[in-house]
């Protein structure tokens, strides 16, 4: 029933001071005293009328079938007819008289509706008796005095006009958003909300009261970030459906039906607007509507939702035109474009992203089914040593970044301060002042609006600028020979570690002077840098530096420890197990220090990622490989797709991905998977984990390239590849055994799958792509699906997170579930958690058993975290962003640790975290306001401050995520 004046009997329809709880027989006459008598919802007792259900039937005929004269004719006479009926059906049952309910009468009436064919008048009357019922259920749910003053308060609305309160609609997004979740209150957030509530409040503001009040709550109730999300979802949906002219102010249990038909209209509008392919047209818009999964909105804790919200969501003049199944779904769209059978692939890969179990890496997020679709999420780069090459670099890193890449650029080959430039007769500046331009290119090109630039300049350590280029991020000196906004990375060749295990010397070149060590890695390395030492030791090379090999580590250890760079990776490993050495060098690693690809004056290399979500795949039994092994398959096939839909904005980027494939598959929320295994970090079982985990990635990722290529072909470059010497990741590890000398690693080689029998397949089929795996920070994608940022341990069980989305309550649901099942969450255990910085090693009530399970990422030793990488690095094809966390960290846990990183095997490692006296904002719920236990004071210790690690908290460095 659509209009209140042709609905049923209610409140505002019959007379009498309790009216509203007597939607049938109303306040009425008593005409038959000592008969039938009603008691009405309130307590009261009043005669029976049957003149009132006469008036309730007819008003629901009307509302249906309404008023026209041959109408009326036929509703009188049913009236007439159905009221006899009711009525006396009451009178057989009490010849005496007594008292009946108003429940039982309406009762009567929707079955004698239903008895007289008059189906749906029934249906409408039940829905209308419903309606009043949650509106009921609402006004019981509210406290006195917060019911009298929601009666006071008008809202504002969008077109400026004033309605009341709509309290019952309030009360069922409230419900809606609370529904099966334990421990949260719906009457808890309507009373709160509305105590902050004036006359004059606009919709926006109503809206976002409920949002905040259940954001307050996170810290006592983690299960109220779900309520968040959901109160914000009403928001979504309110302005979407209504930009799309849909629906207004539709609840979530409306979406059934609503989804289906926003499909065809968001996609028309999007292609409208010039935001959308057309290409999206070609799909089956009534099959991918049916599709759509609405309970998965519910699946969002807030900062997920926000997040997408503010960053992912396709908008138009800043109004939102995606809603969260819409936005998997477009993704999934442009994904499947080229499929043979592109409607239920589309549908396929939908399901696995709205199903959280895996999730595509942000520029595929950003620009799937749009007019220019970027995809791919790294770029690596060679700079040539001649300046229109440079500053062809430098414009690439521009075109790049415009449409969010992440840059990695390997500076090695300019050569360095003082050598001399034949051209000019004159001495090279050296690199230093080039990558004062790229620092400020990477600050003016942001990417598409989205997010900042973001770049990682790479040195070789024999290059003679090495000691400047460690010092590019201090905070003192020269600023013109600082760059505060990019990042930097050590090249390190394993001679050099060599020598610094052994304590000899170390000798600088520019590289014009030694153009070959350039490309050159292993033993062949070894002897030719030889060779070159000689020749600086005879003269024949003017420009060199002899340092002791220890001092100049030292000074790398101390500049990390400072200012959080240059970020240490290792040369040889990167190229001793690269599968594409026959064609090309890898010359660095990308932004994120997860990507090993060649690169050249003619290709830039490209990567395009995608994160497992790994505690999706774990039930009570383990590690789930079935359905492991189903997302992988799905996965790879979506990443290999992104290569043929990709947008390249420089032609050396489209040659290289074309020709070789690269994809990098790799996963997220480790920290969540040991906590639903009750697996502490700082263990055998968790090192164990991560290597029988990664194993399985692996052994499936390799065998769904491998299937691909049957179905596809193999990548153009695969014969001569380690792939096609049937050489695996696992048995690239002999050759950097071999190369580098069995006293300078140690690393583990067991394996549990059938390598043997996946050898063989991919002897027959080929590989469809050069490389399957690398592990990304995942930081923002993390955020969207709810778990822990990659391979990273716990920050801190209660925390704040800030991001370019604002600042979120962040609540460990696992320890609170723990804590819960002890009895031990109250909140005294909330302000202890506080007060010590989010920690429960010193909080006595806690069990020893649940400290060593959540144990934050300072409280974990860094051997932990190198052990448990170089178990899942022996199966990767490329590597992984891997962050060191040290607790009290002094020069001798630095050099400690990062030895062992390179001993172990590692090929890269990303930013050190040292622990620094932290900041806390004690306040609680009852202040009115939001917990600030504060992250900013978790920085590297030293006198210059870092930005947080883009894995943690760093809205700037999301490229790879």
């Amino acid at each position: 029933m659509q209009a209140d004046t042709t609905q049923p009997v209610s409140g505002a329809a019959v007379t009498g001071s309790h009216a509203e709880d007597y939607p049938v027989s109303g306040n009425i006459a008593a005409t038959a005293p000592g008969k039938l008598r009603v008691i009405k919802r309130n307590g009261t007792v009043v005669p029976f009328e049957e003149s009132n259900i006469s008036v309730a039937i007819t008003k629901a005929f009307l509302a249906v079938e309404g008023g026209t004269a041959a109408a009326s004719s036929r509703i009188h006479e049913t009236v007439a007819k159905l009221t006899d009926q009711v009525a006396n059906t009451f009178r057989r049952r009490m010849p005496s008289g007594g008292t009946l309910h108003i429940e039982d009468i309406q009762d009567q009436v929707e079955l004698s509706l239903m008895r007289a064919g008059e189906h749906k008048i029934a249906r409408d009357y039940v829905i209308y008796r419903e309606e009043q019922a949650r509106k009921r259920a609402a006004r019981k749910a509210l406290s006195p005095a917060t019911q009298e003053a929601a009666g006071q308060i008008t809202v504002v609305q969008p077109d400026g006009s004033r309605a009341l309160l709509d309290l019952e609609r309030l009360h069922t997004i409230v419900t809606e958003a609370c529904a099966n979740l334990s421990d949260v209150s719906a009457s808890q957030i309507l009373d709160e909300a509305l105590r902050n509530l004036y006359d004059g409040v606009t919709a926006a503001e109503l809206s976002t009261s409920l949002v905040i009040t259940a954001r307050t709550m996170i810290e006592k109730e983690p299960n109220y970030t779900y309520v968040a999300a959901r109160l914000l979802c009403d928001n979504l949906r309110a302005e979407a459906l209504g930009f799309l002219g849909i629906a207004h102010l539709a609840t979530q249990a409306d979406m059934t039906e609503l989804y289906a038909r926003a499909l065809p209209a968001y996609i028309e509008r999007g292609i409208e607007l010039e935001l959308l392919d057309p290409a999206l047209r070609a799909y089956d818009m009534d099959r991918l509507g049916q599709a759509l999964l609405p309970d998965r909105d519910l699946q969002f804790t807030y900062l997920g939702l926000q997040t997408l919200y503010d960053r992912y969501f396709i908008h138009s003049n800043d109004v939102r035109i995606e809603l969260p199944q819409l936005f998997f779904m477009r993704v999934a769209m442009g994904l499947a474009n080229q499929e043979d059978d592109r409607n239920a692939r589309a549908i396929e890969f939908y399901e696995l992203l709205s199903s959280f179990d895996y999730m595509s890496s942000t520029p595929t997020l950003f620009n799937a089914g749009t007019l220019r679709p970027q995809l791919s999420s790294c770029y690596l780069t060679t700079v040539p040593d001649d300046l229109y090459g440079i500053y062809g670099a430098i414009q690439d890193n521009a075109m790049l970044s415009k449409f969010a890449g992440g840059l990695g650029n390997d500076w090695t080959p300019v050569r360095a301060l003082g050598a001399y430039i034949k051209g000019t007769n004159g001495k090279s500046q050296g690199v230093v002042p080039f990558l004062k331009v790229v620092n400020d290119t990477a600050v003016a090109v942001n990417q598409g609006g989205k997010r900042k630039g973001a770049v990682c300049a790479y040195l070789e350590t024999w290059h003679m600028d090495i000691e400047e280029f460690v010092e590019l991020r201090k905070n003192t000196g020269d600023d013109r020979r600082r760059t505060h906004d990019m990042n930097t990375a050590n090249w390190v060749p394993d001679l050099f570690m060599k020598r610094v295990f052994d304590d000899g010397e170390w000798t600088l070149f520019s590289p014009n002077d030694v153009p070959d060590l350039h490309d050159l890695y292993g033993s062949a390395f070894e002897e030719r840098y030889a060779f070159y030492e000689e020749k600086a030791r005879c003269g024949e090379l003017k420009v060199h530096k002899t340092v002791r090999a220890q001092n100049l580590w030292r000074k790398m250890l101390a500049m990390l420890f400072e200012t959080g760079h240059p970020w240490m990776t290792f040369k040889d490993p990167c190229n001793l197990r690269s599968p594409q050495q026959h064609v090309g060098v890898v010359h660095s690693s990308n932004l994120c220090t997860e990507i090993t690809l060649n690169t050249s004056a003619d290709e830039i290399a490209v990567c395009n990622l995608g994160s497992i979500n790994l505690p999706q795949h774990v039930d009570e039994n383990g590690l789930n490989l079935d359905k492991l092994q189903k997302t992988v398959r799905t996965a790879v096939r979506m990443l290999d797709n992104v290569i043929d839909i990709n947008y390249y904005s420089v032609p050396q980027a489209e040659r290289s991905n074309f020709r070789h494939r690269p994809v990098g598959l790799g996963l997220m929320g480790f920290q969540d998977a040991l906590y639903k295994q009750h697996i502490a970090y700082s263990s055998d079982q968790a090192v164990a984990f991560a290597d029988r985990s990664m194993e399985a990635i692996s052994y499936y990722a390799i065998d769904a390239s491998s299937a691909l290529a049957a179905e596809r072909g193999s990548y153009s470059s695969y014969e001569g590849s380690l792939w096609s010497q049937g050489i695996f990741p696992i048995d690239s590890l002999d050759i950097l055994i071999q190369q580098r000398g069995a006293d300078y690693i140690q690393v583990d080689k067991s394996e549990t799958l059938d390598w043997p029998g996946l050898r063989a397949l991919v002897k027959t089929r080929g590989m469809r792509n050069s490389n399957i795996m690398a592990i990304a920070p995942t930081a923002t994608i993390a955020n969207i699906t709810g778990v822990s940022q990659s391979i990273e341990p716990t920050y801190q069980n209660l925390y704040v997170k800030s991001n370019l989305s604002g600042e979120f309550t962040v609540v460990n649901p696992y320890l609170v579930n723990d804590l819960k099942d002890r009895g031990l969450w109250d909140g005294v255990m909330v302000n202890d958690l506080k007060y010590y910085d989010g920690s429960v090693q010193a909080i006595d009530r806690v069990p020893q058993d649940l400290k060593a399970i959540y144990a934050t990422a300072f409280e974990v030793e860094p051997r932990w975290l190198v052990e448990a990488a170089s178990r899942r690095q022996k199966w990767i094809d490329q590597a992984q962003s891997l962050n060191l966390y040290i607790n009290n960290a002094s020069g001798k846990k630095l050099d400690i640790t990062y030895r062992m990183a390179w001993y172990s095997g590692l090929k890269t490692t990303y930013y050190l975290r040292s622990l620094a006296a932290t900041g806390t904002e004690k306040s609680t719920i009852s202040t009115g306001n939001l917990n600030k236990v504060s992250s900013g004071g978790q920085q590297p210790a030293g006198p210059a401050p870092v930005p947080a690690a883009c894995s943690l908290d760093d809205p700037d460095c999301e490229a790879c995520q």
